[in-house]
């Protein structure tokens, strides 16, 4: 039997190209539909949003929150995705498919309170000022 590579199946062209920006929008949309947690990350990526547009925030601090909710967002697709591929393979409660879920769990929840860290640093000289600390 004759291999197939890769580069056989994949299709190159502008067509392919705006499907990739179309696939990688309905990912987008199937987790907010159905994610909760990128729905706790929307709230929270208006909220330092609001506070940078409130503080006048310098465009290196910009740079920098928005590299922090861009990873959140990343993580937590991946972490979709993780899950998504364990029930395709499994819905059993199996020791693997728990250690796989937990652990792209476990990598939003770290990723998140790195992020928050990240809003610390920036946001809290601010309030530090408006409260006279």
């Amino acid at each position: 039997m004759a291999q197939i590579s890769r580069d056989d199946i994949k299709k190159k062209g502008i067509k392919r190209f705006f499907n990739s920006i179309k696939f990688s929008l309905e990912g987008l949309i199937y987790a907010y539909r159905y994610e909760q947690s990128l729905w706790v990350h929307a709230i929270a990526t208006i909220f330092a949003i609001s506070l940078g547009i409130i503080f006048r925030i310098k465009l290196s601090e910009w740079a920098i929150v928005f590299i922090a909710l861009g990873v959140i967002l990343g993580m937590e697709l991946i972490n979709t995705a993780i899950e998504a591929a364990v029930d395709l393979v499994t819905l059993e409660v199996h020791p693997l498919a728990k250690i796989a879920k937990d652990c792209g769990s476990a990598a939003s929840f770290i990723m998140t309170l790195v992020a928050i860290v990240i809003c610390l640093f920036v946001f809290g000289p601010y309030f530090m000022k408006v409260f006279g600390i």
